[in-house]
């Protein structure tokens, strides 16, 4: 991750879950690495679903972002533990 983007991304996990997932917001593919899906908030956090927790699931390009609630939370944890 390049300096612009760590520094959007400290800012954004500053934000609640809820601001993340509230009111219809989604989310969007934007790559995969390491048997990571990354995604992206419309808040601009971006989040790894494992492949491993794929199982036969049919992951799309945009979805709704609530579906992925537990997966913005774990990395959310994740990055403030990395803080703490």
């Amino acid at each position: 991750m390049d300096e612009i983007a760590a520094s959007r991304q400290r800012k954004t996990f500053t934000m609640s879950i809820k601001e993340m997932v509230n009111n219809g917001q989604t989310v969007s593919f934007q790559y995969f690495r390491d048997n990571n899906l990354w995604y992206k908030t419309q808040t601009g956090f971006s989040f790894p679903v494992p492949i491993e927790d794929v199982g036969n699931a049919t992951f799309l390009a945009e979805d709704r972002a609530i579906m992925f609630m537990r997966y913005i939370s774990r990395h959310l944890a994740l990055l403030q533990a990395k803080v703490n």
